[in-house]
């Protein structure tokens, strides 16, 4: 069957087995969330997670765009490692779909757009907590870093993870480098372990985080990448990370009830959009913070 311009094959084939999402099921998903998403995943390199055999059997992470990818699907040429690779790049509706056809699930899109790789235009905050911790205590926690960034002129927007977690995401003038941007989000990170070490840890080994929220700084590296907003994730159930008002957070609202089957239904009822003003906004990080940072 063809779906703009882009031919699906095997539409019946299980993606999902515990809930019996197929391919088809998935192109009618991204049919349905395509004008919330597009915007926020065009025109950026992607990490691709596929899922050929559906979610529950192995799947695996494609950084590089193939042969044999659907013409919907572009890419960007990327120095890595001393050669040119090519990482895929989407711009529309039909590059979803192409990724639906390469039975993709997961869509990481790296926070720099392909047209100016070196100077992120988004900076994420991924609050990770030990298992068995509240979920609020992960909804305060992004509303106290909201107030913390607030008090240094920067607004941010939220949005669950499709796991345990949430994402606080910066949008900034593209005017920095990478390594002043993650020096910047460490510097933040580093600020609550001080202030609240019995909440928070910015060290990624698992001991640390006993009882603990991981703040993860390095999603704001050269290469690294963060799921992207409307993107479902291959676990069971078909989660998706989904923007948020700031007023769902803080009334603490669960992350479960957002699925591929759930969050069209979610749009089609909202009466405006939580992240409308993402893209508007033309904030920096200032030269007295980053006088403060060192960066």
């Amino acid at each position: 069957m063809m779906f703009e311009g882009v031919r699906l094959t095997h539409p019946d084939r299980v993606l999902y087995p515990e809930d019996g999402i197929t391919k088809l099921d998935l192109l009618r998903y991204y049919a349905a969330v395509g004008g919330w998403a597009v915007p926020h995943l065009a025109g950026r390199p992607l990490t691709l997670v596929r899922c050929p055999d559906g979610q529950g059997k192995p799947c695996f992470y494609q950084k590089h765009l193939g042969k044999g990818a659907p013409e919907a699907i572009g890419h960007v040429d990327i120095a890595e490692d001393g050669e040119t690779v090519a990482y895929p790049v989407i711009e529309n509706l039909a590059g979803l779909i192409g990724l639906v056809q390469m039975s993709v699930i997961e869509i990481h899109p790296s926070g720099a757009t392909a047209e100016n790789r070196d100077t992120p235009d988004r900076t994420t905050f991924d609050l990770d907590p030990d298992e068995g911790l509240a979920w609020e205590r992960v909804t305060e926690a992004a509303v106290d870093i909201r107030e913390a960034l607030r008090a240094i002129g920067l607004e941010s927007f939220a949005k669950t993870t499709g796991g345990k977690g949430l994402h606080v995401v910066v949008p900034l003038q593209p005017r920095l480098g990478w390594d002043e941007v993650k020096a910047f989000t460490k510097w933040v990170a580093d600020q609550f372990v001080a202030q609240s070490p019995e909440r928070f840890t910015a060290n990624m080994a698992k001991r640390a985080r006993r009882g603990r929220i991981y703040i993860d700084y390095l999603r704001n590296s050269r290469g690294a990448t963060a799921i992207g907003a409307y993107s479902p994730r291959a676990r069971p159930n078909a989660p998706v990370s989904i923007p948020l008002f700031w007023e769902e957070v803080e009334k603490s609202v669960r992350p479960e009830g957002f699925t591929v089957v759930t969050v069209p239904q979610r749009l089609a009822a909202l009466g405006k959009n939580p992240w409308a003003e993402i893209g508007k906004l033309h904030q920096s990080i200032s030269a007295a913070v980053r006088r403060r940072v060192g960066a």
